[in-house]
């Protein structure tokens, strides 16, 4: 769509019709702040009650519709589509609208969401992590486009920042941490002396040299791979949204949340190539090959299995590597099956689940939609809410637990929470210096 509104900037008028899926997604505050979040600057209607969808006869997510002038459907079509088919698209209805006399170029211009929005230190924060032996906690400071390197102070509920890697403006450049540009970086992941970023908005992964203080992009060519790509090397690697990254056995996994697959990054060749799920979108056990994912968003591992975050099933499921690789679900049943529901086995229901943490022998969920982090015992195959649920984290979007803190990235709060699992009391972590 950002595409379509810059080639036609007086001819197009976008309208988003939100029809959305999950319970939390149809609340208007949750919408707006999605509307903040991508930076989206055409009228968003939230059809929470979904008529204006049945008015259309729509069946599927996302769904596009081409209204001429005169107000009528010339085109309908289910699925995403390359930018340039649309615009051909368009080009016809603006051709003809033109020929007739019927269109008009006086755009009324809107009034964006973020005007009076007052800007933070941090803006939608959607992932953390803590390096417990160098006492640094490194915050994805999404909305921002950089990373926050924070020096945190003995107790570990607050720190100074010591580096803010990135200039702050939306882009894809390599250079010094004071240079370098982002679009919208997510996932994290620490390897000796190099931080790996998942930068979501650039479709690419970029690594940070702690040491040099240098950025550089290591997989990714800054474009949306298109479907079934079977990958490739460094920057001629095409991602499709790579959401998180975490460093196992010498390589890095990446949940690509575009593809709906898990894959493999090795830093020594920068070969980046599909690992788990055959690129449908259901939830389907099996070889990882055969194996179905919806949409990956949070890695954790325990040293021999990758547990992801199953976004859009609700699930948390896993990976186990070798040989025979294989994929298998721990609690979630389906794309349509979600809720607020602790418990055992099948009668677990989470609402969309962006990130994990493993510690102490299970793992922590960040159970976005339900506001709360929950903890998720995979042999047992059992999950305990153990912090928020009432308002207390606002679509947190990933966390780490060591010792007996964990840190949240609560994104809609702006902010990254600290709590003591064994008070459960939620505050703020303090960044003196951002």
């Amino acid at each position: 769509m950002r595409k379509l509104e810059s080639w036609f900037p007086e001819e197009l008028v976008v309208i988003g019709v939100h029809s959305g899926k999950f319970i939390a997604e149809r609340e208007t505050r949750n919408v707006r702040q999605a509307v903040l979040r991508h930076g989206i600057t055409h009228p968003v209607v939230n059809d929470r009650q979904f008529r204006i969808w049945r008015s259309y006869a729509v069946n599927a997510w996302p769904t596009l519709v081409l209204i001429d002038p005169a107000g009528r459907v010339v085109g309908q079509q289910a699925g995403e589509l390359p930018a340039e088919i649309l615009a051909d698209a368009i080009r016809r209805v603006v051709a003809r609208a033109e020929s007739e006399g019927a269109l008009d170029r006086s755009l009324r211009s809107f009034r964006l969401e973020r005007e009076g929005e007052v800007d933070r230190p941090l803006r939608f924060p959607a992932k953390l992590l803590v390096d417990a032996e160098g006492g640094r906690l490194y915050v994805a400071d999404t909305g921002h486009h950089r990373i926050v390197v924070v020096q945190v102070d003995a107790g570990g509920r607050s720190g100074e920042v010591e580096a803010v890697v990135g200039s702050g403006v939306e882009g894809l450049e390599d250079g010094g941490w004071g240079d370098a540009k982002f679009c919208e970086p997510h996932g994290l992941a620490l390897a000796g002396g190099t931080l790996y970023i998942a930068d979501t908005g650039n479709h690419a992964i970029r690594a940070l040299d702690l040491e040099a203080r240098t950025v550089t992009t290591v997989a990714g060519t800054g474009e949306q791979a298109p479907p079934r790509t079977r990958g490739g090397r460094g920057r001629d690697a095409a991602l499709n949204s790579p959401w998180d990254v975490l460093v196992h056995d010498g390589a890095v996994a990446i949940a690509m949340a575009g593809s709906h697959q898990l894959w493999r990054f090795d830093p020594a060749t920068l070969e980046a190539t599909p690992w788990a799920g055959s690129g449908a979108e259901e939830l389907y056990d099996g070889s990882a090959r055969e194996a179905a994912l919806a949409q990956p968003s949070g890695l954790a591992t325990d040293g021999r299995r990758i547990y992801f975050a199953d976004a859009e099933s609700s699930a948390v499921r896993c990976l186990l590597p070798g040989r025979d690789a294989s994929v298998r679900t721990i609690v979630g049943t389906g794309l349509f099956d979600f809720g607020d529901r602790d418990g055992e086995g099948d009668a677990v229901r989470l609402q969309h689940p962006l990130g994990l943490s493993w510690h102490d022998g299970v793992l922590y969920v960040a159970d976005t939609y339900n506001g709360k982090v929950k903890v998720v015992d995979p042999d047992r195959r059992t999950s305990e809410t153990v912090l928020g649920g009432n308002g207390e984290l606002w679509e947190p979007g990933g966390l780490a637990v060591t010792g007996r803190l964990a840190y949240i990235a609560d994104t809609n709060h702006h902010r990254v929470a600290v709590a003591d699992l064994s008070e459960g009391v939620i505050e703020e972590f303090e960044i003196r210096g951002l």
